[in-house]
């Protein structure tokens, strides 16, 4: 098989005449038919749908040309996007059978921009169970090294991106669960500013620490789904009525000058990272500085204060949503997802108030920080990938996690790939904005992935006539 296309490529190959959105498709589905077997990365595969999507984008651009730089691009969605006709399950055996009657807000939107759906993709179980193996599908698997855990809950599309079964997809990140599976499984990855993109038609975990967003190879094709899914939408209670700016309007613009703050702290001391992380990390701010970056040490709240707020926040609104369930379904549930969850019916009231307290005194914390700064940067793992079958079920509560200060605050984060380990697996850093700063996230994050060499490597997964090898 040829090298898998970004969008940015296939949009201007199709553009120009040079490349059908059918013939796409087809590459796209013969790489699912071929590697999913061993991937797990999706749990239904629409291929009638993802044709007929594909023909019409075909005839439609050869009339008229393409919509914009999303027509007869194919993407999937995590299995918590409701896709009107088509199963959608929350990769869990409460679901197994439904079918909404109606698309997610941002599955129709980019669906209007054009798209092909090749289908549904795994995730942890309601976006908080896994890698679990006692549910009707199982988890999905690194494709660098399929014996290695893909980080959570957007596994699937993590794992399909970096081989081309995808070109892009959605996730969700409540923790960090689009920033996790990019950055373990080498890919981009944002989570929005809060209330960016809208949550109604995705199965909900934390009402107030969701967020919807996008992942691809790069960047740039991260903005372009962004384009066709942020906007406001009155049927999402926490979505933000403003103008949605052209995300790569300063896509080029390079950092010299930007105000890059660094949180050592979180990496080297609240959470220490191992060394291939620390070196990849200190490794990419010389990159930035030598581009004209000015770099500054910052220090805020340990981060055990941001992650400690966060999971007990998430915790509790996790049980609120899925209690009737765990009353009369418990056992329905797999093994990880209702031990995680019934934490949450062990919580007072005055413990979840107290949490909503001090989370706005570290959102007021993390604004003052960043008043003099443009964008900041810190970990996203602290190692690369982990064997799938060795991730402990408390993982998320023996270290704090890195991610989930930008939850806490609702900040604008992108997961890129900083490089790889001895073994072979991805490594990444976060680059975080000021809200509703995305432009200026992006023009950061682009300016370090050109720079680098780390888009020009695919996993190595070889199709032959038996499998995959």
């Amino acid at each position: 098989m040829a090298p898998p296309l970004t969008i940015t490529e296939a949009s201007s190959l199709i553009a120009a005449g040079k490349l059908s959105p059918v013939e796409l498709t087809q590459d796209c589905l013969e790489r699912i038919e071929a590697l999913n077997p061993v991937l797990n990365s999706f749990i239904l595969v629409t291929a009638d749908r993802a044709m007929a999507d594909a023909r019409a984008a075909e005839a439609r651009i050869s009339k008229h040309g393409p919509k914009g730089p999303l027509d007869g691009i194919p993407i999937a969605h995590k299995d918590i996007y409701n896709t009107a006709g088509i199963r959608t399950t929350g990769h869990s055996r409460l679901l197994e059978h439904n079918i909404p009657e109606k698309d997610a807000t941002t599955v129709a939107k980019l669906a209007e921009a054009g798209t092909v759906m090749l289908g549904k993709l795994a995730t942890h179980e309601f976006a908080m169970g896994g890698p679990s193996f006692d549910l009707p599908w199982p988890p999905a698997r690194n494709p660098w090294n399929p014996d290695h855990f893909t980080g959570g809950s957007s596994s699937g599309t993590g794992a399909a991106v970096p081989p081309g079964l995808i070109l892009g997809g959605t996730g969700s990140d409540t923790g960090g669960s689009i920033r996790g599976p990019a950055t373990l499984c080498g890919i981009a990855g944002i989570k929005p500013t809060y209330g960016l993109c809208s949550r109604a038609g995705v199965l909900p975990l934390s009402f107030t620490l969701d967020h919807t967003g996008p992942m691809a190879w790069t960047v740039e094709d991260c903005a372009i789904l962004l384009q066709a899914m942020a906007g406001y939408d009155p049927d999402d209670p926490a979505s933000a009525d403003r103008p949605v700016p052209n995300f790569r309007a300063e896509i080029n613009g390079g950092v010299k000058g930007l105000r890059i703050g660094v949180i050592r702290h979180y990496h080297e001391v609240d959470h220490a990272v191992g060394e291939p992380t620390r070196n990849a990390l200190d490794d990419a701010l010389s990159v930035l500085q030598d581009l004209g970056a000015e770099i500054r040490d910052v220090k805020l709240s340990p981060l055990a204060d941001y992650a400690a707020c966060a999971w007990m926040i998430l915790t509790t609104e996790a049980y609120a949503v899925h209690e009737p369930w765990l009353k009369s379904e418990f056992n329905s549930y797999g093994e990880l997802l209702r031990d995680r969850l019934a934490l949450g019916g062990l919580t007072r009231g005055v413990d979840y108030v107290q949490a909503m307290r001090r989370r706005r005194e570290l959102c007021v914390e993390m604004a003052s920080m960043m008043a003099g700064l443009d964008v900041l940067v810190t970990a996203v793992q602290p190692n690369d990938a982990p064997r799938i079958d060795e991730v402990p079920k408390w993982a998320m509560f023996e270290k704090p996690s890195l991610m989930a200060p930008f939850n806490v605050t609702g900040y604008p984060a992108i997961s890129v790939c900083t490089g790889f380990g001895p073994g072979g697996l991805p490594l990444g850093m976060q680059l975080v904005a000021k809200p509703f700063a995305e432009p200026l996230l992006f023009r950061a994050a682009h300016a370090y992935e050109t720079a680098t060499p780390w888009r020009t490597r695919r996993p190595e997964m070889k199709v032959e006539a038996s499998g995959v090898a």
